[in-house]
């Protein structure tokens, strides 16, 4: 039987990956579905309207009955844990560490415990700058070096999860740079598209970090770009069609593309000529900056995922045109 066929967990459901799963649940008919998540005084409680879920729980409020009382949130056949702090440039290292770091061993052991499929957001920040391999098939866990403390809390988990054993029982999934729909409420940490989008909107020009770094010329910085519908299809498959499968898996869509590619699609999808020009990268960054990413997807392939990804280009025409320009949420 699917881990899909009962009654679904996802946390983080109201934010950008969180709130795209359960649009992808919905596509499939699948509803029985409680959302926790921290609603704050942003706006991704607009992501909730137009999809179709059981129950909605506060964050807090679903981890202190995680704690006292486990038996009063029921059963679940399973668990996606999406809900995190995933900002690169948060330094409370303690809250971090609660979070993202605790909070996931608490989930991990109850899922475990009522028998739920538990598939939790790793991330490809654990692989620091990318000098010691991006390689999902590491052994070592340990030989990593994140470049901040976010994926330093993201990291330890990892670590834990293999110290005790857990890998072989549930998954990790290393997202790389994912863009899409549903990311507006976070701020700084939205993707180049939705940042550019309104620059261009506003001004006609779209700003790029130069380098900083001699063997990388300006905008050919490299990164992973992942379209949030493809990174939540790769997420379903371990529930869905490889449930028995564990460990970390990288997610992205196996191809580099420099921050000037694009740039030039979404002035594409736009119907505009290119506009560019580049900014100096702040001070606070570069010593944490990624210049180039790309996931190694063999192991995921290996477990059977065999859908092709949406190239690039076609990623940011159906964002911008399907929904910046039209301002449509998932599901509406």
């Amino acid at each position: 039987m699917s881990p899909l066929s009962g009654r679904i967990l996802v946390t983080g459901g109201a934010g950008f990956i969180g709130s795209a799963l359960v649009w992808a649940l919905n596509r499939r008919g699948l509803t029985n579905i409680v959302i926790t998540d921290l609603l704050g005084s942003d706006e991704k409680w607009r992501n909730l309207t137009p999809l179709r879920f059981a129950d909605y729980l506060e964050a807090g409020e679903f981890r202190r009955q995680l704690r006292e009382s486990p038996a009063s949130l029921g059963t679940f056949s399973c668990v996606f844990h999406l809900g995190a702090c995933s900002a690169t440039t948060e330094r409370n290292a303690s809250y971090l560490i609660d979070n993202n770091f605790e909070y996931t061993k608490e989930l991990a052991r109850w899922a475990l415990n009522i028998g739920a499929r538990f598939i939790y957001a790793s991330s490809a920040a654990t692989y620091g700058d990318g000098s010691r391999g991006m390689d999902d098939r590491l052994a070592d866990l340990s030989q990593l070096r994140p470049l901040n403390m976010y994926g330093y809390s993201k990291h330890l988990f990892d670590v834990w999860a293999d110290r005790e054993g857990l890998l072989n029982r549930i998954v990790g999934v290393k997202y790389f740079n994912v863009f899409g729909p549903n990311e507006d409420h976070k701020g700084e940490m939205r993707s180049l598209v939705h940042k550019a989008f309104q620059q261009i909107q506003s001004t006609g020009i779209v700003q790029l970090f130069r380098s900083h770094r001699p063997d990388f010329r300006d905008g050919e910085q490299q990164r992973d770009f992942l379209y949030v519908k493809d990174a939540v299809e790769m997420t379903l498959h371990f529930a869905d069609r490889a449930p028995e499968v564990g460990g970390l898996f990288n997610l992205g869509s196996g191809q580099a593309n420099t921050w000037l590619a694009l740039a030039r699609a979404l002035f594409g999808a736009l119907q505009r000529e290119p506009r560019i020009e580049f900014i100096d990268m702040p001070e606070v960054l570069r010593g944490k900056y990624q210049y180039f990413t790309l996931a190694d997807i063999g192991k995921l392939r290996a477990s059977g995922y065999a859908r092709e990804m949406t190239p690039l280009s076609e990623a940011v025409r159906d964002y911008v045109q399907g929904h910046l320009v039209t301002q449509r949420r998932l599901g509406e």
